[in-house]
Order: structure tokens, then C-alpha cells, then sequence
């Protein structure tokens, strides 16, 4: 049921309770004050994983059979959710139309374009189906301190409390706090035993080559369900195809 204030929506994956039930029906209201005050609290704004989440607990009045919303299921989340939910909290307060800038990868040349975010696509799990772990074969791999090559990578999905975890690493560092986040997902490399793998952590991800970095984040672009962020766009200039991730500059702005 939609409102003038509250919309309905399917989350593409849903928050699996303790007793493994899974909540995808979520009713969202529009943005009002109290979120105009959350986004310019400070603490807030020092952690984007933080100001998601206390955005998302304060706009959700509904998540599946829930008794009531808890900070931690929203932190308990999957990140592809929590994404797709600010999109449509964002376009139901504000309006689909996006205002974004892309600079050509090939000319040079900076242009602007509307982005539509009820058309960005969405893929979704079926009814009752669970995400699986990301696996992912890396051409390089991770050398071991015996020398051994470990090539086999599973992760699972990033959640909320990853965002938020890795938060301070990612101000500083958007390079480091990707390795935070990803080593907080990391369930298995090769033989390594899983004390080792928690013992090494991010130091595991900075010794991968670019090559393997690569084909990491695109498993987790293209193996997870969720709402597509990735835009292929021609540039007005000189026609050349870039992939860009959508710009979200203006996402929250509240002018």
C-alpha cells in the first residue's frame, strides 16, 4: 500500500532473522525533519555505515513480520538492501530525477545528465531463496609466507555493520577501507586455516595484484543481487562508452 507519506517495497535479498526466516516487505515514509537533522549531525557524517543505518531506522515503519525495527537489523542487513532502500527513500521524498556528472574516461570532457533512479535496474532472489557466497577464482592469488599460492576466494555479502566498521579506514583511505570491508566478508582462501585468514585480515587484500582486486570487485557487482549501480553512458563529446558507477553527489542534498 502506498501513501502520501509511506510507500511498500520488496527488498531484493531480506534481512534472515535468527530462526531463518527472511523479511522483505518493508514500508518506508518520506524523509521529514528528523532525518534533515540526522544528516547534519556530525557524528553521523564522520560514518557513512552509521548515517545509513540511523537514516533507515528512523524512515522504516514496517520490516516484514518484525515486531518492531531495531538499529541492529538494520545494521544486520545486507549492504545491496540498505542500497536499495536509500534509493527509493531518496526518489519517494525527493523525486526519481538525479542530477549527475560523469567526466569520458577517453576525452577528458566533464557532462552532465539526469539519471532516473526508478529505472535503474533491480535483481531480486526468488521467494524464500537465501544469497550465496561470492566465489571468486583469482588469476594471481595470495602468497602464502611458505610460498604456497592460494587462488580459491569465497565471501559472503556485505552487511550494514561492515559498512560501518570499515568507515574510519574509508575516509582516510577509500583504497584501505575497501581492504577492511572485504576482509570482514573473506570466509576462505585456498588452504589457508581460518585463524590464519582472521590473523591476517586486510593485510591479505592490499597483497593481491590489481589484476585479482579487479576481478574481486566485479563478483561482487555482478554476483549479487540487488539494485544496479553500474551506468554505461556515451559521451556527448566524442561517443566513447564509459562504465561508471552512478554519481551520488547530490544524492541527500537538501536544497
Amino acid at each position: 500500500m502506498t501513501t502520501a507519506r509511506e510507500i511498500d517495497v520488496t527488498l531484493p535479498i531480506g534481512l534472515v532473522d535468527d530462526d531463518g526466516k527472511v523479511h522483505r516487505q518493508v514500508t518506508l515514509r518520506k524523509m521529514t525533519g528528523r532525518e534533515e537533522a540526522l544528516l547534519a549531525d556530525p557524528a553521523n557524517q564522520r560514518n557513512g555505515g552509521r548515517l545509513v543505518t540511523a537514516l533507515l531506522h528512523s524512515c522504516i515503519t514496517r520490516l516484514g513480520d518484525l515486531p518492531s525495527v531495531r538499529r541492529a537489523d538494520i545494521d544486520a542487513m545486507y549492504s545491496v538492501d540498505r542500497n536499495f532502500l536509500l534509493i527509493r527513500l531518496r526518489s519517494f521524498t525527493f523525486g526519481n530525477e538525479l542530477p549527475a556528472s560523469y567526466t569520458c574516461s577517453s576525452c577528458g570532457e566533464r557532462f552532465d545528465r539526469i539519471e532516473d533512479l526508478d529505472a535503474l535496474p533491480v535483481r531480486a532472489l526468488a521467494d524464500g531463496e537465501l544469497p550465496e557466497d561470492i566465489v571468486v577464482e583469482l588469476v594471481d592469488g595470495y602468497v602464502d609466507r611458505d610460498g604456497s599460492v592460494h587462488t580459491s576466494m569465497t565471501l559472503r555479502p556485505a552487511r550494514g555493520d561492515d559498512e560501518s566498521a570499515a568507515a574510519p579506514q574509508m575516509r582516510k583511505n577509500a583504497s584501505l577501507g575497501k581492504n577492511a570491508l572485504l576482509a570482514r566478508c573473506l570466509r576462505s582462501l585456498g588452504d589457508l586455516p581460518q585463524h590464519r585468514l582472521e590473523a591476517l585480515g586486510p593485510k591479505i587484500l592490499a597483497d593481491l595484484t590489481l589484476t585479482d582486486r579487479r576481478l574481486i570487485d566485479r563478483a561482487f557487482n555482478d554476483g549479487v543481487p540487488g539494485i544496479d549501480l553500474i551506468r554505461e553512458i556515451d559521451c556527448p563529446s566524442c561517443g566513447h562508452e564509459l562504465r561508471a558507477s552512478l554519481d551520488m553527489t547530490n544524492f541527500l542534498a537538501l536544497d
